[in-house]
């Protein structure tokens, strides 16, 4: 860092856009980047019967607005003293604005899957490998190093609007991101990070290009016109307008950074910077994410590179959809008909209730009693299908290898020994193609968890170190972006230096073997029980 500890703090605000609502940090960065306020505030989400996804960018806007006030607050600091913005967000939506910066329509959401008439007709005919044609498969992945096959991808939506709504489809200016749409509300300026412009799939990966395609885009019928300008995570994009500072009670001209999606972002705030460096988070979904170099793909279990916030390196990346999911399961199936008491919010003066004011505590305090092996049972985190290392809509969750002693403590911790196994599969499979590190970071709600993170360490064999507020790793990972912005260090791998670890997990060597055995088992699984999830769940049967 620049300056070491003689440098002076600086204050920042960053946004995490997420599906169900804002978290707005306000961080002090000097030594270390440090939380001193924070807020948060939901906002809808409009599901449609036609498989349609929307949100309004006005509510995003709004919540915004009366968390800054609120953050600002709690930190004790003025708007005046802001020296930057940049935001952590949802990714692939579809914004669509007119020369104004303002949305045609609402927002439609990355979870979005009207557009099935529009992915048949784009990619999902002739002579097909895995759902799409294969010429342009083939064109897409030597282009973009990906390809537009479902239906919740971004094209797709564009086409569904152009197709269904040509009255708005007509004033359209540019194709914007969640992000995107509210730097443009902040700025007046229209932009796209790499990371964004790469999850359009419409992006030429390969080096000396990295911009959009003129190739995907005809391939596709996409107006090229419609795409923004290209920005690095780190660039002062604009700044602060004036009507925009008024509204979110700030000062106008603070700089405006380009910021970066939560795939990209996540890895940067838990410190997971450098080639080689492997971070696992656990929200409502899981993934396990290694720094590459270079496009990698592994088609076969569903594992890519993605481009990330830093301009050479790459985000190896392995997703499961219901990792947090499932212990909300737990919390909402196996947890609240027995302990309701411990949900009550109240403060209990010298009594055994007080301690557990959180239901995941409580859980974690009774899972941390249950043995290594959950007493022989396995769960399969399979809860909304899987993706990777297999993709099967159709694949469910299971309790595996119940008994009469079996009991309810023992099903909460085989849920998460469940996720945890998954996660070591992805780990597995990633070590096919690239080394993933021994010391590896854990961020999300997941990390809050002591038990939580033993029982990871003691799964995958490897070191686990947390980090102050993993929760908002995300935001963190935004400040990382304007430290480089303002010249505060010198460039994204340099911020491991301002994100220490706080705790750190080293494996148990007496439960090893129970659960090696256990992992060869819970890989079993899956393909055993192909045929009885396809007769069960499959939608064509």
């Amino acid at each position: 860092m620049l300056g070491g500890n003689a440098m002076q703090s600086v204050y920042v605000i960053t946004y995490d856009i997420g599906t169900t609502g804002v978290k707005t940090c306000v961080f002090e960065i000097g030594s270390k980047i440090t939380l001193k306020g924070f807020a948060s505030e939901g906002y809808g989400l409009y599901v449609l019967p036609n498989g349609g996804a929307e949100q309004d960018p006005d509510e995003w806007w709004t919540a915004m607005c009366n968390t800054t006030k609120k953050a600002l607050s709690e930190a004790g600091v003025s708007g005046d003293d802001i020296s930057g913005i940049s935001f952590c967000s949802q990714m692939q939506g579809l914004v669509l604005v007119d020369k104004d910066g303002k949305a045609l329509r609402r927002s439609m959401s990355y979870m979005d899957q009207r557009a099935e008439a529009e992915l048949k007709e784009g990619i999902a005919h002739g002579l097909q490998i895995a759902g799409a044609n294969v010429f342009k498969l083939l064109k897409s992945l030597k282009i973009t190093g990906a390809v537009a096959a479902s239906v919740k991808d971004p094209v797709y939506k564009y086409k569904w609007v152009e197709k269904n709504e040509p009255e708005i489809f007509n004033k359209v200016y540019k194709w914007l991101d969640v992000k995107e749409y509210l730097i443009c509300r902040m700025t007046g300026e229209f932009v796209m990070t790499h990371d964004s412009a790469f999850a359009t799939l419409l992006y030429d990966i390969r080096k000396g290009k990295r911009c959009f395609s003129e190739a995907m885009c005809k391939m596709h019928g996409v107006n090229i016109d419609h795409l923004p300008e290209i920005k690095n995570s780190t660039d002062k994009v604009g700044t602060l307008k004036a009507d925009a500072a008024r509204e979110l009670g700030l000062k106008e001209g603070i700089a405006v950074f380009g910021g970066g999606g939560d795939a990209s972002l996540i890895g940067v705030g838990a410190g997971s910077v450098n080639l080689g460096d492997t971070h696992i988070y656990s929200g409502t979904s899981g993934w396990v994410s290694t720094v590459v170099d270079k496009s990698i793909v592994d088609a076969n279990a569903m594992i890519a590179a993605i481009v990330g916030a830093q301009e050479d390196k790459f985000n190896y990346f392995a997703e499961l959809e219901t990792a947090g999911k499932c212990l909300e399961w737990v919390k909402d199936h196996l947890a609240l008909d027995e302990i309701g008491i411990y949900l009550e919010k109240v403060s209990v003066v010298d009594s055994y209730e007080s301690v557990f004011v959180s239901l995941y505590d409580y859980m974690s305090s009774v899972i941390d009693k249950v043995p290594a092996g959950s007493g022989g049972v396995i769960f399969t985190p399979w809860l909304h299908g899987n993706r990777c290392p297999f993709e099967d809509p159709n694949a469910r969750g299971m309790f595996f290898n119940m008994s009469l002693e079996t009991g309810k403590s023992d099903l909460i911790r085989a849920v998460v020994e469940g996720v945890c196994m998954h996660l070591r599969w992805f780990l597995e499979t990633q070590e096919k193609k690239v080394k993933t590190s021994e010391v590896i970071r854990f961020v999300g709600g997941g990390a809050l968890s002591d038990v939580t993170c033993q029982i990871l360490a003691d799964c995958t064999g490897r070191k686990i170190e947390t980090i102050e507020n993993p929760q908002n790793a995300g935001a963190v990972g935004a400040a990382v972006l304007i430290a480089v912005g303002l010249g505060l260090i010198n460039s994204i791998s340099d911020a491991r230096s301002l994100i220490p670890a706080t705790k750190s997990f080293t494996p148990d060597s007496t439960v090893k073997s129970v659960y090696d055995k256990h992992f060869e088992v819970f890989k079993r699984l899956y393909a055993d029980n192909k045929k009885n999830f396809a007769d069960l769940n499959s939608k064509t049967n």
